[in-house]
């Protein structure tokens, strides 16, 4: 699935992608340590920490889309740093547990 098409019932995209990266799978946690020894590449990553260090690691480890979830607010910095990176950036007002289930069921997974 591309970027763009990511869509589920209380997800909202407040920062589409510069070019349109595929989503092959995600990853959901909110240690950073632990996201650098396990999401892979092309897996968007599904967290509650919505600042810059989060986008740095999605960088690092390649991650095309990074979904905030409880209804964490992005920040203008964190907006303009996932640019910079050609990262997407959503919101979901739901909790990361139903964030996952319904990022999965919309990946088929």
């Amino acid at each position: 699935m591309k970027t763009n098409e990511l869509k589920f019932d209380g997800l909202d995209c407040v920062q589409p992608a510069s070019s349109d990266s595929e989503i092959t799978g995600g990853y959901t946690s909110d240690l950073l340590s632990d996201v650098m020894a396990h999401l892979k590449e092309g897996e968007a990553l599904l967290t509650i920490q919505a600042h810059k260090n989060t986008v740095a690691v999605a960088t690092l480890m390649g991650a095309p889309a990074i979904i905030f979830c409880h209804g964490r607010i992005a920040t203008a910095d964190v907006l303009e740093a996932a640019a910079k990176e050609n990262i997407a950036v959503f919101i979901s007002a739901n909790s990361q547990f139903e964030t996952t289930c319904r990022f999965a069921k919309a990946l088929g997974i």
